[in-house]
């Protein structure tokens, strides 16, 4: 967690992120969070693939406030696609290219409307 209360989560170089890992990081943003939801910053980028179960677990609600996804190549962005249209529930999502700008967003967002949008910033 950061100076302002963010979440980031950096998955590993090639990761293939299967539904335990990512049972394993959703348990770990609860515990870190409490009772208080806190905006989360998942860094993806070079992440090789999410499996469907992976996609399933993350479009469960968890403490997150308000997610940003970040990549760095066209693969990132097709992976954030299947993500974010996975995730149905009511918190703002986006994905991003440039971490200033996910975090600056992550920062000013509220959670009053959604934004499940893909945008390549």
């Amino acid at each position: 967690m950061d100076e302002h209360g963010i979440l980031q989560l950096k998955w590993a170089r090639h990761a293939i992120i299967r539904s335990s890992d990512a049972e394993a990081a959703m348990h770990m943003v609860n515990e870190l969070c409490g009772q208080t939801e806190r905006p989360l910053l998942v860094d993806m980028a070079t992440t090789s693939e999410v499996s469907r179960g992976a996609r399933a677990v993350f479009g469960r609600t968890c403490q997150a406030s308000h997610v940003a996804l970040l990549g760095a190549s066209p693969v990132d962005k097709v992976i954030a696609n299947f993500v974010l249209a996975m995730n149905k529930t009511p918190r703002p999502k986006r994905y991003f290219t440039s971490r200033a700008e996910a975090l600056a967003w992550l920062v000013t967002s509220t959670t009053a409307e959604p934004d499940i949008s893909p945008k390549d910033t």
